[in-house]
């Protein structure tokens, strides 16, 4: 399904993890999938509150969570910076979808990264 807000089809999403050789270019791709996945979700779902973006976002937390194993076994890892950029996202993707007042420590409350 193709995005149709412009805002996020327009975003270059996670962007520094591309630019910082770090983060192997072939495993950040699939943190960018987990993005879009949500954005394709909340344009599908169209959720009206704050309680229902909050589950859509924390379904994505869950694919990051589970990323990370990726990223280990590529010799990198969500530390410190990557769990701001990531985070980030977050924030960019809710208020992208008009959700200017979410938190982002709900947005990815379930990580453990």
């Amino acid at each position: 399904m193709p995005i149709t807000n412009q805002q996020i089809a327009g975003h270059a999403f996670l962007w520094q993890m591309y630019n910082d050789s770090y983060f192997p270019d072939r495993v950040v791709d699939h943190g960018k999938a987990i993005l879009l996945r949500l954005c394709e979700r909340i344009e599908v779902e169209k959720p009206s509150d704050l309680g229902t973006l909050y589950s859509l976002t924390q379904a994505a937390t869950e694919e990051f969570n589970l990323w990370d194993g990726e990223l280990a076994a590529a010799g990198s890892g969500i530390e410190t910076v990557a769990r701001e950029w990531i985070c980030d996202e977050f924030c960019f993707v809710a208020s992208a979808y008009g959700f200017t007042d979410a938190a982002s420590e709900v947005l990815t409350a379930g990580r453990d990264w």
